[in-house]
């Protein structure tokens, strides 16, 4: 049985140890293939992906060529497969993959658990998406990320992995975990200065920890910044953590789930 790792630099692991894909055009395309998570894609996306403007004459040839050569790859990594993992289709080519076999769908789906679950078990939550979250070794293909498939691949699985962030926070927010969580908040509101989530979830932590200016000063920072990017005003969603911080809104207590902050993004 293989497994596939790609939030990081890609690997794969055998039963007797990790495996390499030489050549950049066969990792490209087993990237892309595994980035399609079972489905088939075409052989034109393929081409494309791999070779981008500068497509061989005989591209259907030289397409048949790397699937061959990964399919061989594959199989000597897998002796004991009687079928081989990639196959064509009316539709195109596919790499037949298991959910638990390959890092990212099986991380997309722990966050698509944590979105739906109750809120009645926060620490259950925390444990869950924290376990998630530890799955990442770097950017998605590491240095090497591919066309543009692979590439809006990745932007994708950083979405999922930016929610994760976000439900992990929610729910130690939840735990009274405020001022253990402060260095990471001030680093996922540092390195993605646009999302207005994680401001609202360091000005949380920082009121509940006792500074309610430094909290105050966020949200100004993050005000200008937003003003001087993109020429809008932070959401309502932000304001109203301002206002309620103001005020010293009751809801804003370490001890009690608030919807002012548990609410949706």
């Amino acid at each position: 049985m293989l497994s596939f790792s790609i939030l990081g630099a890609l690997q794969i692991r055998t039963a007797l140890g990790p495996a390499e894909i030489s050549g950049d055009l066969q990792r490209t395309l087993i990237q892309t293939l595994l980035v399609n998570e079972g489905q088939s894609i075409s052989g034109e996306s393929l081409v494309e992906e791999m070779w981008g403007e500068a497509v061989p004459d005989n591209q259907a040839n030289a397409l048949q060529a790397h699937i061959s050569r990964l399919r061989r790859k594959l199989r000597s990594l897998e002796p004991d497969r009687t079928t081989s993992r990639v196959t064509i289709h009316p539709s195109g080519y596919r790499l037949t993959i298991n959910e638990s076999e390959l890092d990212a769908a099986e991380f997309t789906k722990t966050v698509r658990l944590a979105e739906v679950a109750t809120a009645d078990d926060p620490a259950a939550t925390a444990r869950l998406l924290g376990g998630a979250l530890a799955m990442w070794r770097g950017p998605v293909f590491g240095d090497f990320p591919g066309g543009t498939l692979c590439q809006l691949a990745c932007a994708r699985y950083e979405e999922y992995r930016m929610r994760a962030m976000e439900l992990r926070f929610d729910a130690e927010l939840r735990l009274g975990h405020h001022a253990a969580m402060l260095a990471e908040l001030h680093d996922a509101h540092t390195n993605h200065p646009l999302r207005e989530r994680f401001c609202e979830q360091l000005m949380i932590a920082l009121y509940r920890s006792g500074r309610q200016a430094d909290a105050l000063n966020v949200y100004r920072r993050m005000w200008q910044h937003l003003s001087d990017e993109l020429g809008i005003e932070p959401s309502p969603a932000l304001r109203r953590v301002e206002n309620a911080i103001l005020s010293h809104d009751p809801a804003l207590a370490g001890d009690t789930p608030a919807p002012i902050i548990l609410q949706p993004a």
